[in-house]
């Protein structure tokens, strides 16, 4: 299984000769490299509708025919825009093609916002997905939550991406926390760095992880294989 770091808290992910993206903002996001057009994918998955996750996933969709997988509210929006749909909410899971996948809690909000004013999308929400007989964990924009500990205590994850920045999410302390609660074999730290307002280093993250679980600063664009 492979995680691909394409900028903030996107990550391609691919197994079993499938692939999905997570959180795909591409053309907005002042670190990204990776264009909507270069994205080949099975499926989207979205954990909430800011403009800094939803990003292109309705462009991606159309392009590959594929189905975005989010909650409710957020699914339903995607639709009317014309793309393939799976609506799902939290604690709910489903056996895709390309894996396993069950959303789970997330203390954010979940709005789509633009001239015209604000769109509800629903519940905020993070992601398990199991490909090839591993596991991994999206927290998506998230604080520290006592339900970490028991993601972690139900599943045995492989790998687990976190949000470091504050301001918005976690910052690397509880962050750190939260590597404990999860016991995850490894931890890779996103939403960091976009924009001054998260400026945080993670490495310095990964100091605080210490001897807890193993932690991977991915560079854009690099991936790691487990």
């Amino acid at each position: 299984m492979k995680v691909t770091f394409l900028g903030h808290a996107c990550f391609l992910v691919e197994g079993g000769g499938k692939s999905v993206i997570i959180d795909p903002f591409l053309t907005d996001n002042p670190v990204a490299k990776a264009k909507p057009e270069d994205i080949k994918v099975d499926a989207i998955l979205l954990t909430h509708g800011h403009g800094d996750h939803l990003g292109d996933a309705v462009q991606i969709a159309k392009n590959n025919n594929a189905t975005i997988i989010a909650p409710y509210e957020l699914a339903n929006f995607c639709g009317g825009q014309g793309a393939q749909v799976h609506s799902m909410h939290i604690g709910g899971d489903y056996n895709f093609d390309f894996g396993w996948v069950k959303l789970t809690p997330a203390l954010h909000g979940s709005a789509y916002v633009d001239e015209s004013g604000v769109t509800y999308t629903g519940n905020p929400c993070g992601f398990l997905v199991r490909m090839e007989g591993k596991t991994i964990y999206h927290a998506g924009d998230t604080g520290l939550s006592a339900e970490m500990e028991v993601i972690g205590r139900t599943n045995e994850i492989d790998v687990a991406m976190l949000p470091i920045g504050s301001n918005f999410t976690m910052g690397p302390e509880d962050a750190a926390e939260a590597v404990k609660m999860l016991k995850c074999k490894t931890v890779i730290p996103m939403h960091y760095k976009t924009w001054p307002l998260i400026d945080k280093d993670p490495n310095e993250f990964c100091k605080l992880v210490g001897d807890t679980a193993k932690c991977v600063v991915l560079e854009i664009g690099e991936s790691y294989e487990f």
